[in-house]
Parts: structure tokens; C-alpha cells; sequence
């Protein structure tokens, strides 16, 4: 998804580099447009690295070229000043990506690492256990938070026992997955050595009690 939408900007990128271009060379000299192609390396370090960054800019000043040549020429003072302008701003804006760079790759890193942790945590249970059927389904409040605290888990003892944990420690990111691991941990362990109790739901014996967070 994020490389579909990635490529949909580049693509607007491009287009208004194009549009701009062209229209102002149909306007003629009484209106300058060419400033405006800042807008294209600038919405292209929104969603890319340094080097498309840097060759969109590069696409970008060509056009600028372009249009100083046919509305008066490169040596005139108000072109040279927009093609000075674009290619420092651009520049810069090529910068503050690199600079950006490494940071959001540790930061790619680190959220791979917990989502890794949270698929292991939240394994999916057996579609059976015992004499029961196993469904579920885990939905995040918000796309963003999938990294949390969350807990589920069946496990079944020896003895016709069958335990489910639902439940969610407090806070997010690593250090509720650590938490919740102990939970998870403690709460295999009781269901082999818990002794079971009577359910009201089905004659067969089963354990109601779960560790807590």
C-alpha cells in the first residue's frame, strides 16, 4: 500500500513539473510560474530518499531552463535569480532528506522488531482444542497502534481442562510485550499444574481462573 501510494506521488511529481512547465510557457512573460516548480523535489521527499529527491529536482531545474530560454533568455537577471533560488532550495531539501534518512530506517528497524514480537506473542491458537472450536480475530483501535500489550491465548492440560486468556497489560510498544510475555508465560504454566473446578457451561471439568497482569 505504501508503495502503491509512493508511486502515485511520484507521478504527481512529475505531472506538475510537466503542467507547470507548459503552461508557462503558454502565458507568455507577463506571469512567471517557474518558481513554482519547487513544488515537485519537495512533494517527492514526502514519501522518497536523497537520490529521487535529487533527480526529480534535477528534472525540475531542466524545466526551468527550458522556460528561461524561451521567455528571454538564461542571462536575464530574473531567470538567473529563479534558477539560482531552485537549485538551493532544492538542495536543501535534498539534505534535510538525507539527514532523515537514517533515522527513519532505525525506526523501520525497531517497529519490524516489536511487530515480529507481537506476531509471536499473538500466535494464532488451534483451530480445535479438546472438544472446542477456535475462532478469533484481533482488529488494532487505530492502524498505527498495532504494537501493544494485547493478549490471547487457549491451552489445555492433561486433564479435560480447557482455559482461555483474553486480556491487555498497560501501556504500548516493547515494554507492554515484555509484560505481556510474562503473562502469557505464567498463564501456560497454570494451565498444567492449576487444578481444574466445575463449569456452569458444560459438564466436562474446566479451569475459570487465568493469571492477571
Amino acid at each position: 500500500m505504501e508503495l502503491r501510494a509512493g508511486r502515485g506521488l511520484l507521478v504527481i511529481a512529475l505531472a506538475l513539473i510537466v503542467v507547470i512547465t507548459v503552461t508557462d510557457l503558454g502565458i507568455g512573460t507577463s506571469v512567471h510560474l517557474g518558481p513554482l516548480l519547487l513544488i515537485a523535489p519537495t512533494l517527492t521527499a514526502s514519501f522518497a530518499g536523497p537520490r529521487l529527491t535529487a533527480l526529480v529536482g534535477a528534472l525540475a531545474q531542466a524545466a526551468l531552463v527550458i522556460i528561461s530560454v524561451f521567455q528571454g533568455g538564461l542571462t536575464t537577471t530574473n531567470h538567473v535569480a529563479q534558477l539560482i533560488a531552485l537549485a538551493v532550495l532544492s538542495a536543501l531539501v535534498v539534505f534535510i532528506t538525507y539527514v532523515r534518512e537514517p533515522r527513519a530506517r532505525e525506526l523501520s528497524r525497531v517497529r519490524s522488531v516489536a511487530e515480529t514480537a507481537q506476531r509471536m506473542l499473538l500466535r494464532p491458537p488451534p483451530r480445535r482444542i479438546g472438544p472446542w472450536r477456535v475462532a478469533w480475530l484481533y482488529l488494532a483501535a487505530e492502524d498505527e497502534a498495532q504494537i501493544g500489550g494485547d493478549l490471547l491465548a487457549v491451552a489445555r492440560a492433561d486433564h479435560p481442562c480447557t482455559r482461555v486468556l483474553i486480556g491487555d497489560v498497560r501501556g504500548h510498544g516493547l515494554a507492554s510485550i515484555g509484560e505481556a510475555s510474562v503473562v502469557m508465560g505464567a498463564f501456560r504454566e497454570g494451565a498444567q499444574t492449576a487444578a481444574p473446578t466445575r463449569s456452569p457451561w458444560n459438564r466436562a471439568t474446566c479451569c475459570c481462573s487465568t493469571p492477571t497482569a
